[in-house]
């Protein structure tokens, strides 16, 4: 078993191509090419589609993909609990983040853990709660922030309930309002903020049987909040991304407030790496109480 080949294919089906994988890996492009054909024929089929569009796993290849993702956690795993064993804390964990975790909390967490354990390598991926939920599936990430789901196939540790807020601009007939009711959202165009997953504000809706007249659907939140001081309709964000907004725009509370809980999802069985990671981000959040 050669865990070299396994980490190339891992890098391959990473960036779809045999020429970033070896730039990363720090190998040449035929090396890559080489490795993935060794596999190819040890395994006794084909486990990449190269074509003039780029490189795509085959169904076999996205197969073995999943085992061999299994394997590299497991070996990185061992030489964590091996380093641990001599007192040091080491090793590499990938984490999943969205926006706003990435831009309000990962900065301090991951000074904190430069500080405390050095030798501890962090790599971030930013998606939605979709993405980052089918990165844990996959083994491509080894814990993530997700908007909390009662999945039982992932371990989750509770760690903020972030409040949604109505947000309007100083046109909006809301605007001098202290409380929104969730029937005023019918009122006035909305702008519906998308993205894959559990979806608050959809569930929100759902909840209290709203039907607003969505005028337009925007995954980045400084679009949204920029279509709404334009006057261009309402909006519901998280209070995380709501503490530097234009001085023309006011986030209203709900009537009955209404939240989305973050939560750090991670697999059963966690690395010691990925246990300091956790540990840090908890203590972190008790203290500073972000």
């Amino acid at each position: 078993m050669s865990l070299v080949k396994y980490e190339i294919l891992n890098k391959v089906a990473e960036v779809k191509s045999f020429t970033k994988a070896a730039d990363a890996l720090a190998l040449t492009q035929s090396a890559v090419s080489h490795a993935i054909t060794n596999l190819e024929s040890e395994f006794g089929f084909l486990l990449v589609n190269r074509n003039r569009s780029g490189i795509t796993l085959t169904t076999e290849g996205e197969t073995m993909l999943l085992a061999i993702r299994k394997v590299l956690q497991e070996n990185e795993k061992v030489h964590q609990e091996a380093a641990s064993l001599l007192g040091l804390a080491k090793g590499t964990i990938k984490i999943g983040i969205f926006k706003s975790v990435s831009t309000k909390w990962l900065p301090e967490i991951i000074r904190l853990m430069e500080k405390n354990y050095p030798e501890i390598q962090i790599q971030l991926k930013e998606g939605d709660y979709l993405e980052i939920e089918q990165w844990l599936l996959s083994g491509e990430i080894d814990c993530g922030f997700i908007n909390i789901t009662h999945s039982s196939q992932f371990h989750i540790i509770s760690l903020k309930k972030d409040r949604l807020l109505c947000v309007v601009s100083d046109q909006s007939a809301l605007y001098h309002q202290k409380t929104v009711s969730f029937e005023d959202l019918e009122k006035e165009p909305f702008i519906m903020p998308t993205y894959g997953g559990y979806h608050d504000i959809k569930q929100l809706f759902e909840e209290h049987g709203i039907q607003p007249d969505i005028r337009f659907e925007l995954m980045d939140e400084s679009a949204i909040l920029s279509m709404v001081t334009h006057h261009l309709g309402i909006s519901i964000l998280p209070e995380m991304l709501l503490d530097s907004i234009p001085q023309e725009l006011r986030a209203i509370p709900f009537q009955v407030d209404s939240y989305r809980s973050i939560g750090l999802a991670t697999r059963y069985h966690l690395s010691p790496a990925a246990k300091k990671f956790a540990e840090t981000t908890q203590a972190w959040l008790q203290d500073s109480d972000k």
